[in-house]
């Protein structure tokens, strides 16, 4: 089908060519034959340039069909910016300003938590090196060096190493609360634009619900040109809310957990720091 299709193409070209050499040189054609006038060679040739002229249609009307029936690509940008559009551009830029600050506190966290991790296992083994060879002041720069919460948590403890372990492990949790609180920071701003993407898209639906009624009043009828454009904007303004909630909730969920990881590592952070400070101060005595 494709072969055949070029060949209709390459014929389609030689025959535009041969009619265009037809027309273009009419008076060297006059000048180089002679008066044929009235003869049965003029009636044929002038049979041949109605054959070459209704054949030239008959393939640029196929191509027109062809083209005509081939539906334009569109690019998923366009179609996005389409869609924006007609989903009434007031509450689409209010639903894509929600997504642009909810990834904007989504990008922060990752960032914030990111930094904060740190090769655990190494930190509490350099400190406890430290601590049992009685250097406390290398230990608590070993700690203070460090970023994270964990190493903000040894630092803590190491401060108070000369009281009581109970006394240690109460500063220790409550220091641990706000780093926790720190950890936290920002993200509930990240559920309020969760639960607010939703909420415009559907405020957009009643709205455009609104709109598919209001139109049907001045028409005076119930017909589907009257209540497309309404519904129109209630259905993409809803779609568009529910992908925005979508996309901000996988990353939370994502900040959620590296969260959780944090808090795990600082928690065995706490105990085994309180076990060398346990274990220093019984080789003391």
């Amino acid at each position: 089908m494709y072969k055949g299709k070029k060949l209709r193409e390459l014929h389609l070209i030689g025959v535009i060519f041969v009619w265009l050499m037809l027309m273009a040189c009419p008076a060297v054609a006059q000048d180089s034959l002679p008066d044929l006038t009235g003869s049965p060679l003029t009636e044929v040739d002038a049979e041949e340039d109605e054959g070459i002229d209704s054949l030239v249609a008959e393939e640029m009307a196929e191509l027109k069909e062809q083209m005509a029936t081939q539906p334009e690509k569109e690019g998923a940008y366009k179609a996005l910016k389409r869609k924006f559009i007609e989903g009434n551009v007031g509450f689409m830029s209010l639903v894509a300003l929600a997504l642009i600050l909810g990834l904007a506190f989504c990008i922060e966290r990752i960032i914030y938590l990111t930094l904060a991790e740190v090769n655990t296992q190494k930190l509490l083994h350099d400190i406890d090196e430290k601590v049992q060879a009685g250097d406390i002041e290398g230990a608590k720069d070993i700690a203070r060096g460090t970023r994270g919460p964990v190493a903000s948590i040894c630092y803590q403890g190491l401060l108070r190493i000369d009281e009581e372990p109970d006394s240690i492990d109460r500063s220790i949790t409550s220091y641990g609360q706000v780093q926790l609180a720190n950890l936290e920071k920002g993200c509930s701003w990240i559920t309020l634009f969760i639960a607010i993407a939703p909420s415009l898209g559907f405020l957009g639906t009643v709205i455009g619900m609104v709109m598919a009624f209001d139109q049907i009043q001045l028409a005076g009828d119930i017909s589907p040109s009257n209540v497309a454009a309404g519904m129109k904007v209630a259905l993409i303004t809803t779609i568009f809310g529910i992908i925005v909630a979508l996309i901000l909730q996988v990353f939370y969920n994502y900040i959620l957990n590296k969260i959780e990881a944090l808090t795990t590592q600082m928690e065995d952070a706490s105990i085994t720091l309180l076990d060398t400070i346990v274990k220093y101060k019984s080789e003391r005595v």
